[in-house]
């Protein structure tokens, strides 16, 4: 996403687009893959941790971003790529956490399933969350294993 493709995002999102929520919308926009408040801070090392915190939590609150735990102790966050002022649940895709490498992947080809909830519920937010081994881990087990 450019500078511009930011501001508008975040003026259509009802926010002012200070720098700070620019360089942390545009960083998470460029990713493949969810990260924690210690990865981005990492990534933007010309922001502190409060800020970038801030602007996590605003960015939260008007559903530019999503965040979602992934049992690795930490929450993650993503980019919501809907246009729409409140991303859809229909929209909102599987994650997979590996537990020998600890990274976490989108997996958006497969949505969240949604159910039907009894009466007087009302869905605010769905994690899904699959736990396991990834592709590469298991290649790296599996090398140990026949050496």
């Amino acid at each position: 996403m450019s500078i511009k493709q930011c501001e508008d995002r975040l003026l259509d999102r009802g926010l002012r687009p200070t720098p700070a929520r620019i360089l942390t919308l545009r960083k998470l926009s460029e990713l493949e893959y969810p990260v924690s408040l210690l990865e981005l801070e990492t990534m933007l090392d010309t922001l502190d941790k409060s800020t970038i915190s801030r602007s996590l939590a605003v960015l939260l609150k008007r559903h530019a971003i999503h965040s979602f735990e992934d049992g690795s102790g930490s929450t993650k966050y993503e980019i919501c790529r809907s246009t729409v002022e409140h991303c859809p649940i229909e929209e909102q895709h599987v994650h997979f956490h590996c537990e020998a490498c600890n990274r976490t992947f989108c997996m958006k080809e497969h949505k969240i399933p949604i159910i039907s909830l009894p009466n007087g519920y009302a869905i605010e937010n769905i994690n899904y969350t699959i736990k396991g081994v990834c592709p590469e881990c298991q290649c790296q087990q599996r090398k140990v294993l026949t050496n």
